[in-house]
């Protein structure tokens, strides 16, 4: 387990804010609380250990940084994609603690979070985030650096690899991320693209640039309207009894 302190970097139109982030939509189970300008961390790569260990890890971090949950501005979570009940987990453990200290939410794509990690770590232009989806399918997303920001281009998606027209890239280099270039190599011929082996799943570290991002811009939800995003439209999400 990683525990650390950090500067963020300077958001654009950033507004104070007080913000829980976590994910759980992968192997790793992430925490992150962002207080004025630092940011407490703490992940594991634990597969179905999540429920076990995310709320001791919450609780660990509010008191590393002498907080509350009454105090956040918000809560972020990893809306997907990712493995289902990864998801699903996340996502249910978001809304208990939304409902009870009645905050209102912020979804962060796990595929951005991982694109996020390649600007701030590797100053990448260019991304590629491509996560292992099982079922012969990766989770896809290409997204650009816009001012130290993952922005996506196009749409995220559930694919075959063997589907995927190389024509959807340009001619520049792109950074690699996520689980599937080692399940599928043959990804890395799509284009000029280099992997790097260090960004394989969402951090909730990397998630706060987004999360602040779009605190600043007033993108909250309450909790009711917040829902997972699994992609394959087959998935569908129960909320809560008597909150239709």
């Amino acid at each position: 387990m990683t525990i650390e302190a950090m500067t963020t970097k300077p958001m654009i139109n950033k507004k104070p804010a007080t913000l829980l982030i976590i994910d759980t939509s992968t192997e790793a189970c992430s925490v992150a609380v962002v207080k004025n300008d630092e940011i407490f961390f703490k992940q594991d790569v634990t597969p179905r250990s999540h429920t076990k260990m995310v709320l001791p890890m919450v609780d660990m971090l509010l008191t590393d940084a002498s907080l509350s949950i009454n105090d956040m501005d918000a809560i972020a979570w990893g809306r997907g994609p990712g493995s289902f009940t990864g998801v699903r987990i996340g996502t249910g453990i978001m809304q208990g603690l939304a409902l009870g200290a009645n905050k209102p939410v912020i979804g962060i794509s796990t595929l951005a979070a991982m694109a996020q990690q390649a600007i701030d770590e590797l100053n990448a232009q260019q991304v590629i985030a491509a996560i292992d989806a099982r079922m012969g399918e990766v989770y896809w997303g290409v997204f650009s650096n816009v001012n130290g920001l993952a922005t996506l281009i196009d749409v995220e998606m559930v694919v075959k690899p063997e589907i995927i027209n190389r024509n959807i890239l340009n001619d520049n280099p792109y950074i690699g991320v996520g689980t599937a270039w080692e399940t599928y190599p043959a990804l890395i011929e799509l284009g000029d693209i280099n992997i790097a082996e260090s960004i394989l799943y969402p951090s909730s570290k990397a998630m706060a640039p987004l999360a602040l991002n779009a605190w600043s811009n007033g993108e909250v939800m309450d909790v009711d309207e917040a829902s997972p995003v699994y992609v394959r439209d087959t998935v569908t999400w129960q909320k809560l009894p008597g909150r239709n």
